[in-house]
Protein backbone atom coordinates (compact mmCIF):
# COMPACT_ATOMS: atom_id res chain seq x y z
CA UNK A 1 0.00 0.00 0.00
CA UNK A 2 1.35 3.42 -0.95
CA UNK A 3 2.08 5.87 1.88
CA UNK A 4 0.59 9.33 1.34
CA UNK A 5 2.11 12.28 3.16
CA UNK A 6 2.22 16.05 2.69
CA UNK A 7 5.97 16.58 2.49
CA UNK A 8 8.96 14.32 2.04
CA UNK A 9 12.51 15.48 2.73
CA UNK A 10 15.12 13.35 0.97
CA UNK A 11 18.33 13.40 3.00
CA UNK A 12 18.87 13.32 6.75
CA UNK A 13 21.97 15.50 7.00
CA UNK A 14 22.12 18.96 8.56
CA UNK A 15 20.10 20.53 5.73
CA UNK A 16 17.37 17.89 5.85
CA UNK A 17 17.08 17.96 9.64
CA UNK A 18 16.96 21.76 9.73
CA UNK A 19 14.19 21.64 7.14
CA UNK A 20 12.38 18.98 9.17
CA UNK A 21 12.39 21.17 12.30
CA UNK A 22 10.89 24.06 10.33
CA UNK A 23 8.16 21.80 8.95
CA UNK A 24 7.49 20.45 12.44
CA UNK A 25 7.13 23.99 13.79
CA UNK A 26 4.45 24.69 11.16
CA UNK A 27 2.51 21.52 11.95
CA UNK A 28 3.14 20.00 8.53
CA UNK A 29 3.01 16.23 8.24
CA UNK A 30 6.32 15.05 6.83
CA UNK A 31 8.96 12.35 6.87
CA UNK A 32 12.71 12.47 6.28
CA UNK A 33 14.15 9.62 4.21
CA UNK A 34 17.85 8.81 4.56
CA UNK A 35 19.79 5.91 3.12
CA UNK A 36 22.31 5.54 5.92
CA UNK A 37 21.82 3.31 8.97
CA UNK A 38 22.56 6.10 11.46
CA UNK A 39 22.05 9.85 11.58
CA UNK A 40 25.28 11.81 11.37
CA UNK A 41 27.33 9.18 9.53
CA UNK A 42 27.98 11.55 6.63
CA UNK A 43 30.14 13.49 9.10
CA UNK A 44 31.57 10.55 11.02
CA UNK A 45 32.76 8.95 7.79
CA UNK A 46 34.86 11.94 6.75
CA UNK A 47 38.57 11.84 7.50
CA UNK A 48 39.08 11.47 11.24
CA UNK A 49 41.11 14.66 11.70
CA UNK A 50 38.38 16.84 10.18
CA UNK A 51 37.60 19.95 12.18
CA UNK A 52 34.88 22.27 10.99
CA UNK A 53 35.65 25.91 10.38
CA UNK A 54 32.10 27.04 11.04
CA UNK A 55 31.82 28.72 14.47
CA UNK A 56 29.74 26.82 16.99
CA UNK A 57 26.77 29.20 17.01
CA UNK A 58 26.58 29.22 13.19
CA UNK A 59 26.80 25.43 12.95
CA UNK A 60 23.84 24.91 15.28
CA UNK A 61 20.43 23.93 13.95
CA UNK A 62 17.31 25.72 15.22
CA UNK A 63 16.46 25.05 18.84
CA UNK A 64 19.39 22.97 20.10
CA UNK A 65 22.76 24.05 21.43
CA UNK A 66 26.02 22.43 20.37
CA UNK A 67 27.54 21.40 23.67
CA UNK A 68 30.90 23.18 23.49
CA UNK A 69 32.48 26.57 24.12
CA UNK A 70 31.58 29.69 22.19
CA UNK A 71 34.93 29.82 20.38
CA UNK A 72 35.19 26.06 19.78
CA UNK A 73 34.83 24.28 16.44
CA UNK A 74 33.31 20.77 16.33
CA UNK A 75 35.06 17.81 14.78
CA UNK A 76 33.25 15.74 12.18
CA UNK A 77 32.45 13.06 14.76
CA UNK A 78 31.16 15.60 17.27
CA UNK A 79 28.92 17.15 14.65
CA UNK A 80 27.57 13.75 13.59
CA UNK A 81 26.71 13.01 17.22
CA UNK A 82 25.03 16.41 17.50
CA UNK A 83 22.79 15.64 14.52
CA UNK A 84 21.80 12.31 16.07
CA UNK A 85 20.97 14.09 19.33
CA UNK A 86 18.96 16.66 17.35
CA UNK A 87 16.68 14.00 15.89
CA UNK A 88 16.16 12.41 19.29
CA UNK A 89 15.56 15.73 21.05
CA UNK A 90 12.81 16.86 18.67
CA UNK A 91 11.54 13.38 17.79
CA UNK A 92 11.84 14.13 14.09
CA UNK A 93 10.26 11.45 11.87
CA UNK A 94 13.28 9.94 10.13
CA UNK A 95 13.30 6.70 8.15
CA UNK A 96 16.86 5.36 8.11
CA UNK A 97 18.19 2.78 5.68
CA UNK A 98 15.73 4.08 3.08
CA UNK A 99 17.33 4.93 -0.25
CA UNK A 100 15.11 6.72 -2.76
CA UNK A 101 15.59 5.00 -6.12
CA UNK A 102 13.29 7.21 -8.19
CA UNK A 103 11.29 10.42 -8.01
CA UNK A 104 8.55 10.93 -10.60
CA UNK A 105 5.24 12.75 -11.02
CA UNK A 106 2.03 10.75 -10.96
CA UNK A 107 -1.62 11.85 -10.80
CA UNK A 108 -0.92 15.34 -9.53
CA UNK A 109 1.59 14.41 -6.85
CA UNK A 110 5.13 13.20 -6.44
CA UNK A 111 5.87 9.48 -6.40
CA UNK A 112 8.98 8.27 -4.60
CA UNK A 113 9.99 4.64 -4.82
CA UNK A 114 12.66 3.27 -2.52
CA UNK A 115 15.30 0.67 -3.34
CA UNK A 116 13.24 -1.79 -1.30
CA UNK A 117 10.15 -1.18 -3.46
CA UNK A 118 8.20 0.94 -0.97
CA UNK A 119 6.21 3.78 -2.53
CA UNK A 120 5.52 7.21 -1.03
CA UNK A 121 3.17 9.82 -2.51
CA UNK A 122 3.74 13.45 -1.54
CA UNK A 123 2.43 16.93 -2.31
CA UNK A 124 5.83 18.53 -1.70
CA UNK A 125 9.39 17.22 -1.93
CA UNK A 126 12.57 18.84 -0.63
CA UNK A 127 15.81 17.33 -1.95
CA UNK A 128 18.59 17.74 0.61
CA UNK A 129 20.97 14.94 -0.31
CA UNK A 130 24.18 16.95 0.04
CA UNK A 131 26.90 18.13 -2.30
CA UNK A 132 29.43 15.37 -1.73
CA UNK A 133 27.90 12.29 -3.28
CA UNK A 134 29.99 11.35 -6.31
CA UNK A 135 33.75 11.94 -6.24
CA UNK A 136 35.25 13.74 -9.22
CA UNK A 137 38.60 12.62 -10.63
CA UNK A 138 40.25 13.53 -13.95
CA UNK A 139 39.95 11.14 -16.88
CA UNK A 140 43.68 10.48 -16.89
CA UNK A 141 43.48 8.93 -13.40
CA UNK A 142 42.99 5.57 -15.14
CA UNK A 143 46.42 6.01 -16.75
CA UNK A 144 48.21 6.22 -13.38
CA UNK A 145 50.61 3.31 -12.84
CA UNK A 146 49.23 0.23 -11.08
CA UNK A 147 51.90 0.50 -8.39
CA UNK A 148 50.44 3.81 -7.16
CA UNK A 149 47.58 3.64 -4.69
CA UNK A 150 44.73 6.03 -5.54
CA UNK A 151 41.92 7.22 -3.32
CA UNK A 152 39.58 10.18 -3.15
CA UNK A 153 39.18 12.51 -0.19
CA UNK A 154 35.53 11.39 0.07
CA UNK A 155 36.78 7.91 1.06
CA UNK A 156 39.98 8.95 2.85
CA UNK A 157 39.89 8.23 6.60
CA UNK A 158 43.42 8.93 7.76
CA UNK A 159 47.15 8.25 7.29
CA UNK A 160 46.51 4.52 7.65
CA UNK A 161 45.04 4.61 4.14
CA UNK A 162 48.36 5.77 2.65
CA UNK A 163 50.97 3.41 1.24
CA UNK A 164 54.51 3.66 2.61
CA UNK A 165 56.48 6.30 0.71
CA UNK A 166 55.85 9.73 -0.83
CA UNK A 167 52.31 11.07 -1.18
CA UNK A 168 50.82 13.33 -3.84
CA UNK A 169 47.72 15.29 -2.85
CA UNK A 170 45.90 16.74 -5.87
CA UNK A 171 43.79 19.77 -5.04
CA UNK A 172 45.03 22.59 -2.80
CA UNK A 173 41.75 23.59 -1.18
CA UNK A 174 40.71 23.06 2.43
CA UNK A 175 40.42 19.27 2.24
CA UNK A 176 43.61 18.95 0.20
CA UNK A 177 45.68 20.99 2.64
CA UNK A 178 44.17 19.09 5.58
CA UNK A 179 45.20 15.77 4.03
CA UNK A 180 48.64 17.05 3.01
CA UNK A 181 49.44 18.35 6.49
CA UNK A 182 48.19 15.16 8.10
CA UNK A 183 50.31 13.02 5.77
CA UNK A 184 53.38 15.16 6.52
CA UNK A 185 52.82 14.80 10.25
CA UNK A 186 52.65 11.03 9.74
CA UNK A 187 56.16 11.10 8.27
CA UNK A 188 55.43 11.06 4.54
CA UNK A 189 57.18 13.22 1.97
CA UNK A 190 54.28 15.21 0.53
CA UNK A 191 53.69 17.06 -2.73
CA UNK A 192 50.61 19.25 -3.04
CA UNK A 193 49.35 20.02 -6.56
CA UNK A 194 46.97 22.74 -7.64
CA UNK A 195 46.45 26.47 -7.67
CA UNK A 196 46.37 28.36 -4.39
CA UNK A 197 42.72 29.41 -3.83
CA UNK A 198 43.62 32.28 -1.51
CA UNK A 199 43.28 32.27 2.26
CA UNK A 200 41.27 33.93 5.00
CA UNK A 201 43.78 36.14 6.87
CA UNK A 202 42.81 35.68 10.54
CA UNK A 203 43.67 32.60 12.59
CA UNK A 204 40.13 31.40 13.30
CA UNK A 205 41.26 29.23 16.23
CA UNK A 206 41.99 32.33 18.33
CA UNK A 207 39.16 34.35 19.95
CA UNK A 208 40.00 37.44 17.85
CA UNK A 209 40.24 35.42 14.64
CA UNK A 210 36.97 33.70 15.48
CA UNK A 211 35.20 37.04 15.81
CA UNK A 212 36.79 38.38 12.62
CA UNK A 213 35.72 35.25 10.75
CA UNK A 214 32.12 35.98 11.68
CA UNK A 215 32.38 39.34 9.93
CA UNK A 216 33.73 37.56 6.86
CA UNK A 217 30.88 35.02 7.05
CA UNK A 218 28.24 37.76 7.14
CA UNK A 219 29.82 39.19 4.00
CA UNK A 220 29.52 35.79 2.32
CA UNK A 221 25.86 35.56 3.32
CA UNK A 222 25.18 38.95 1.70
CA UNK A 223 26.84 37.96 -1.58
CA UNK A 224 23.74 36.59 -3.33
CA UNK A 225 22.49 35.74 -6.81
CA UNK A 226 20.24 38.82 -6.64
CA UNK A 227 23.27 41.05 -7.21
CA UNK A 228 25.53 41.35 -10.29
CA UNK A 229 28.55 40.78 -8.05
CA UNK A 230 26.98 37.66 -6.60
CA UNK A 231 26.10 36.21 -10.00
CA UNK A 232 29.63 36.84 -11.26
CA UNK A 233 31.09 35.19 -8.18
CA UNK A 234 28.74 32.21 -8.55
CA UNK A 235 30.02 31.56 -12.06
CA UNK A 236 33.59 31.98 -10.86
CA UNK A 237 33.50 29.69 -7.82
CA UNK A 238 31.40 26.85 -9.21
CA UNK A 239 33.75 23.94 -9.61
CA UNK A 240 36.54 25.62 -7.65
CA UNK A 241 37.51 25.44 -4.00
CA UNK A 242 36.82 28.27 -1.58
CA UNK A 243 39.56 30.20 0.21
CA UNK A 244 41.66 28.33 2.75
CA UNK A 245 40.08 29.03 6.11
CA UNK A 246 42.24 27.35 8.76
CA UNK A 247 45.38 26.28 6.90
CA UNK A 248 47.83 28.84 5.58
CA UNK A 249 50.70 28.76 3.08
CA UNK A 250 53.15 29.19 5.97
CA UNK A 251 51.78 25.98 7.51
CA UNK A 252 52.53 24.08 4.32
CA UNK A 253 56.02 25.53 4.16
CA UNK A 254 56.77 24.68 7.79
CA UNK A 255 55.62 21.10 7.18
CA UNK A 256 58.09 20.77 4.27
CA UNK A 257 55.34 20.22 1.71
CA UNK A 258 56.41 20.73 -1.91
CA UNK A 259 53.95 22.61 -4.10
CA UNK A 260 53.51 22.10 -7.85
CA UNK A 261 50.93 23.35 -10.38
CA UNK A 262 47.91 21.27 -11.29
CA UNK A 263 48.40 17.72 -12.52
CA UNK A 264 47.58 17.41 -16.22
CA UNK A 265 48.49 13.84 -17.12
CA UNK A 266 50.95 11.01 -16.69
CA UNK A 267 54.26 10.01 -18.25
CA UNK A 268 55.04 6.71 -19.98
CA UNK A 269 55.66 5.06 -16.61
CA UNK A 270 52.28 6.17 -15.25
CA UNK A 271 53.72 8.82 -12.96
CA UNK A 272 51.68 12.03 -12.53
CA UNK A 273 52.96 15.09 -14.40
CA UNK A 274 52.24 18.72 -13.52
CA UNK A 275 51.45 21.46 -16.02
CA UNK A 276 55.02 22.80 -15.76
CA UNK A 277 56.45 19.39 -16.67
CA UNK A 278 57.32 18.30 -13.13
CA UNK A 279 57.11 14.51 -12.75
CA UNK A 280 55.97 13.49 -9.26
CA UNK A 281 57.26 10.24 -7.81
CA UNK A 282 54.74 8.90 -5.32
CA UNK A 283 53.25 5.71 -3.93
CA UNK A 284 49.86 7.24 -3.11
CA UNK A 285 47.66 9.83 -4.80
CA UNK A 286 44.85 11.40 -2.82
CA UNK A 287 42.45 13.13 -5.19
CA UNK A 288 40.99 16.16 -3.41
CA UNK A 289 39.34 17.23 -6.64
CA UNK A 290 35.80 17.76 -5.50
CA UNK A 291 32.56 15.88 -5.54
CA UNK A 292 29.10 16.50 -6.95
CA UNK A 293 25.52 15.68 -5.99
CA UNK A 294 23.83 12.59 -7.38
CA UNK A 295 20.46 13.45 -8.90
CA UNK A 296 20.22 10.52 -11.29
CA UNK A 297 17.17 9.20 -9.43
CA UNK A 298 15.10 12.32 -10.23
CA UNK A 299 13.13 11.51 -13.39
CA UNK A 300 10.94 14.53 -13.97
CA UNK A 301 11.13 16.63 -17.14
CA UNK A 302 12.19 20.24 -16.68
CA UNK A 303 14.02 19.83 -13.38
CA UNK A 304 17.53 20.33 -14.76
CA UNK A 305 19.06 22.95 -17.02
CA UNK A 306 21.33 22.34 -20.00
CA UNK A 307 24.37 21.98 -17.71
CA UNK A 308 22.70 19.26 -15.66
CA UNK A 309 22.23 21.46 -12.59
CA UNK A 310 18.80 21.92 -10.98
CA UNK A 311 16.98 24.76 -12.72
CA UNK A 312 15.94 26.66 -9.62
CA UNK A 313 15.75 30.04 -7.97
CA UNK A 314 16.60 30.08 -4.28
CA UNK A 315 16.04 26.33 -4.21
CA UNK A 316 12.57 26.28 -5.79
CA UNK A 317 12.40 24.36 -9.06
CA UNK A 318 11.36 26.80 -11.79
CA UNK A 319 9.38 24.34 -13.87
CA UNK A 320 8.13 21.87 -11.26
CA UNK A 321 5.93 23.42 -8.57
CA UNK A 322 6.31 22.08 -5.02
CA UNK A 323 9.76 20.64 -5.65
CA UNK A 324 12.69 22.26 -3.85
CA UNK A 325 16.40 21.76 -3.30
CA UNK A 326 18.41 22.66 -0.22
CA UNK A 327 22.18 22.82 0.23
CA UNK A 328 23.16 23.42 -3.40
CA UNK A 329 26.39 25.24 -4.15
CA UNK A 330 25.61 28.98 -4.37
CA UNK A 331 21.89 28.26 -4.17
CA UNK A 332 21.33 31.84 -3.05
CA UNK A 333 24.56 33.03 -1.48
CA UNK A 334 28.12 31.80 -1.54
CA UNK A 335 27.38 30.33 1.92
CA UNK A 336 24.36 28.30 0.76
CA UNK A 337 26.04 24.90 0.77
CA UNK A 338 27.55 25.49 4.21
CA UNK A 339 26.12 25.07 7.70
CA UNK A 340 26.20 28.84 8.14
CA UNK A 341 24.16 29.58 5.02
CA UNK A 342 21.57 26.88 4.47
CA UNK A 343 19.22 28.10 7.22
CA UNK A 344 18.32 31.26 5.30
CA UNK A 345 17.53 29.14 2.24
CA UNK A 346 15.44 26.70 4.30
CA UNK A 347 13.33 29.56 5.71
CA UNK A 348 12.66 30.91 2.24
CA UNK A 349 11.69 27.50 0.86
CA UNK A 350 9.24 26.77 3.68
CA UNK A 351 7.62 30.19 3.38
CA UNK A 352 7.19 29.84 -0.38
CA UNK A 353 6.07 26.22 -0.47
CA UNK A 354 3.31 26.90 2.05
CA UNK A 355 2.63 30.57 1.32
CA UNK A 356 -0.92 29.88 0.16
CA UNK A 357 -2.01 28.55 3.53
CA UNK A 358 -2.07 30.05 6.97
CA UNK A 359 -0.93 27.95 9.91
CA UNK A 360 -4.42 26.56 10.71
CA UNK A 361 -5.22 25.32 7.17
CA UNK A 362 -1.79 23.72 6.99
CA UNK A 363 -2.50 21.81 10.21
CA UNK A 364 -5.89 20.70 8.95
CA UNK A 365 -4.43 19.56 5.65
CA UNK A 366 -1.71 17.60 7.41
CA UNK A 367 -4.20 15.73 9.57
CA UNK A 368 -6.47 15.02 6.61
CA UNK A 369 -3.63 13.54 4.58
Amino acid sequence: MDTRIDTIVVGGGAAGLGMGKRLQDRGIRFVILDERPRIGDTWRERYRSLKLFTPRSLAELPGLRLDMGYFDFPTGTQYGDYLQRYVEHFALPVRLGTRVASLTRAEGCFRLETAAGEVFLADHVVVAVGQHRRPVTPDFAKEVGHGIRQLHSVAYAGPGDLAAGPVLVVGAGNSGTDVALEAARAGHTVTLAGRHPGQVPPDIDTPLGNLLSRIFIRKLQRTTVDTPKGRAMRDQVRGHGVNLVRNKLKDLERAGITRVPRITGTDAAGRPVASDGTVVDCTTIVWCTGSVPDFGWIRIDGVFDASGRPDEYRGLARNVPDLAFLGLAFQYSIASSTLMGMGVDADYIVQRLFAAASSEPVLSRAVAS
